[in-house]
């Protein structure tokens, strides 16, 4: 083949792949422009970055309200229900034989300042006899037995009011443990609140022997604290101090439903302790198969009196939150390989063309990202394809 033909030849095969390039390129011009895009324009708006929880509603401050001696109940001066005051009379326990005790412990005790006025006395006269035998045997007028008598039962008498002052002590201790065995039989409000439960009736009795018998629960419900269980993969977002709020299960449904806000107090080092009776070997192989969680509690305020303890809560922890920025949709983004906060976005301009841009986004949560640049409000990203039957087919990147 001559060089002029080999020419030729080259000459056509590329103008046969310019043609196919620009018939390649001219399929997908008119198919993309004869596609219907959804899109969701960039605009003004607010991010809230949360972390949801579920938690359960205990009072604040509650105590267990127990008999510290055994008895039989004689009254029951509350119910389940009513509001006291603290120091208020709760309960009644038979009282008898504690009085018996104190009383028989009062008259012994008055028994022995009696023997003691008499042992001072006796004391005080032993004391000058010994002083006269003394005097006596300086002048020569007495025996030396009478003198060492009169000393030995100057002593005596000493230690018999020392004896006397020692049993008054004694018995004075024993009296103030049973003038406060007395007092226990009369069981008063530790605390201001409500009672929660009473789990003991008129005429049953008590037995503290072994262990402090529950008599009622009074909590002081103008106050609750919010125990939320937070999964190990959101705890590190969540600090004291991050402002938390939610709803109960009553609201639910609801578009006025109420909404209580706290801030974040404390959260616990360690998760909650399971009691389990299973072999170590069985729970450890089911602790594997579960998600740990931790502790984290915040306080609010009860006034109005809607919380009650055990009520389930749906927590929402704010971890990070703006307002009035730029805000695109995650849907119309795609993060970029191995550049932090760089995502590509399709833009759709004023004359239907889709462009291609790169866009860095900030602050984010579970539907929008803040624009820091890239795009600008009222710009429209595709976030799928209208489809013939109203369905959207989402963009694959």
């Amino acid at each position: 083949m001559s060089v002029q033909a080999r020419w030729r030849q080259r000459k056509l095969l590329w103008l046969l792949a310019i043609l196919l390039i620009l018939s390649v390129v001219w399929f997908f011009a008119r198919d993309n422009g004869s596609k219907k895009w959804k899109t969701i324009a960039v605009q003004q708006g607010d991010i809230e970055a949360s972390v949801a929880a579920v938690g359960t509603l205990k009072p604040l401050d509650s105590v267990d309200v127990g008999a510290q001696i055994s008895g039989q109940i004689t009254k029951l001066h509350v119910k389940a229900g009513d509001v006291v005051k603290k120091g208020v009379l709760l309960a009644e326990i038979d009282a008898s034989v504690m009085q018996a005790n104190v009383d028989a412990g009062k008259a012994q005790l008055a028994g022995l300042y009696a023997q003691l006025e008499d042992a001072r006395a006796q004391f005080e006269l032993e004391g000058q006899r010994h002083l006269r035998q003394q005097q006596m045997a300086k002048d020569g007028s007495t025996r030396l037995e009478d003198v060492q008598t009169a000393e030995a039962t100057f002593k005596s008498a000493r230690a018999k009011v020392a004896q006397i002052e020692a049993q008054i002590i004694q018995i004075s201790s024993t009296l103030k443990a049973d003038e406060a065995r007395l007092g226990y039989t009369r069981i008063f409000a530790p605390i201001g609140g409500t009672v929660l439960s009473v789990d003991v009736k008129e005429g049953q009795t008590l037995n503290s022997t072994y262990q402090t018998p529950m008599v009622m629960r009074i909590a002081d419900l103008s106050r609750m604290q919010v125990w939320t269980l937070v999964s190990e993969a959101d705890i590190r977002r969540i600090k004291p101090g991050t402002l938390a709020h939610f709803t109960t299960l009553g609201g639910l449904g609801e578009d006025n439903a109420p909404r209580w806000e706290g801030k974040v107090n404390q959260v616990l080092p360690a998760p909650p302790v399971k009691a389990s009776s299973e072999s170590n070997t069985t729970a450890g192989a089911e602790e594997t198969n579960k998600v740990v969680q931790y502790v984290v509690l915040f306080d609010v305020s009860n006034d109005n009196g809607e919380l009650m303890p055990q009520m389930t809560a749906q927590v929402v922890f704010v971890t990070d939150s703006a307002k009035d920025i730029v805000v695109a949709p995650l849907g119309a983004l795609e993060a970029v390989p191995g550049q932090s906060g760089v995502y590509q976005t399709r833009v759709l301009d004023g004359q239907d063309q889709v462009q291609v841009r790169e866009v860095k986004i900030g602050r984010r949560d579970r539907l929008s990202a803040e624009v820091l640049g890239g795009v600008t409000p009222g710009e429209k990203l595709i976030v799928g394809e209208m489809l013939a039957d109203g369905q959207i087919r989402r963009f694959q990147w």
